[in-house]
């Protein structure tokens, strides 16, 4: 779809003024996420991507609506594994609930910047280079199974190998305790970084390995740059009050990761199918094999209702049988 640059300057220029109406209004002064501000949230964001969806739609039809419904839906569903490492991330560093919103914004403008200079990479590769769609589809694939027959093992935090955290070490130093809300702060005169700037370096890179795989994944479904760009931003911006909402329930969604397997590798061959229909095309069919976005769509949505809800039936299921104990007086 023709996309002028005022396209991009407004949406980004939207984007920003939200951030800064959130950080500047709603959450001026620090203070922990409760569980139904954090629900309000994320009905808001969610509710606000819609809209813009609909804008789509009213602009340039139903093609680029579904690539971009497709494309947020599975950016919101991967990005619920980044859920798990805030989880591991805040505990280790026992970061306080007041300070959670402050690191995750910060973190939103980084990817922002990030996710930006690799979505237009992409796809100005894609453009000179078609053939890496199918090296895409093949990393995907790998990616989905790996994460489908990986043995189920308790995930830990090692921020010391982490290239940042260490590259910050060497040349500046550590102070040992938090200092309110700040990333830097002077000692006896010297400057320091506080461990919530640590905090923020490992959501940084956190976020950048798991764009590795959900911006393949959006271009399996249209090589539109501002439909991938767009899509993967609404998806970001609904995180952080995601994050507040589900943080103490991630443990229940047992088969979500596998649902999230079987996401990656169902796009992983979508984009190698016509690559794999080829030596075909004249004598078993008639033309490369396609599968549509709205197709794909409804296996995603499918996809991820069936394992929230078996996730669900299982705690259902193991809470009967073994049923906590009664606290007595």
């Amino acid at each position: 779809m023709e996309v002028t640059i005022w396209a991009w300057v407004t949406f980004l220029g939207v984007i920003l003024a939200l951030l800064a109406l959130d950080l500047g209004v709603f959450h001026r002064s620090a203070h922990a996420v409760t569980v139904k501000e954090a629900a309000i949230w994320t009905v808001v964001w969610i509710a606000l991507s819609l809209l813009f969806n609909l804008g789509i739609y009213v602009w340039a039809g139903p093609k680029p609506a579904i690539e971009f419904l497709t494309g947020y839906m599975i950016e919101y569903a991967l990005s619920v594994d980044n859920i798990f490492v805030f989880v591991l991330l805040f505990t280790y560093f026992r970061v306080p609930a007041i300070y959670q919103h402050r690191v995750l914004f910060w973190g939103i403008l980084g990817a922002l910047l990030m996710r930006g200079t690799l979505i237009l990479v992409g796809a100005a590769l894609l453009d000179q280079f078609e053939w890496i769609i199918y090296l895409f589809g093949a990393f995907l694939t790998y990616t989905g199974l790996r994460m489908a027959f990986e043995q189920e093992e308790e995930e830990e935090l090692h921020p010391e190998g982490n290239l940042l955290v260490r590259g910050v070490r060497r040349f500046v130093p550590i102070s040992r305790e938090m200092h309110g809300p700040r990333f830097f702060v002077r000692i006896d005169g010297r400057s320091f970084a506080t461990p919530l700037l640590l905090v923020l370096l490992i959501v940084e890179s956190t976020d950048l390995i798991f764009a590795v795989d959900s911006i393949p994944a959006i271009f399996g479904i249209t090589h539109d740059p501002f439909i991938v760009f767009t899509s993967n931003i609404c998806a970001i911006l609904g995180l952080r009050s995601l994050y507040f909402l589900l943080a103490g329930v991630m443990g229940q969604f047992h088969y979500l990761k596998a649902g999230l397997a079987v996401i990656l590798t169902f796009v992983g061959l979508k984009m190698l199918l016509p690559l794999l229909s080829r030596p075909f095309v004249g004598s078993l069919i008639e033309h490369e094999l396609h599968i549509s976005n709205l197709a794909s769509l409804g296996f995603i949505v499918t996809t991820l209702t069936t394992a929230v809800i078996a996730s669900l039936l299982r705690v259902r299921r193991l809470a009967a049988v073994d049923p906590p104990a009664e606290v007595k007086g």
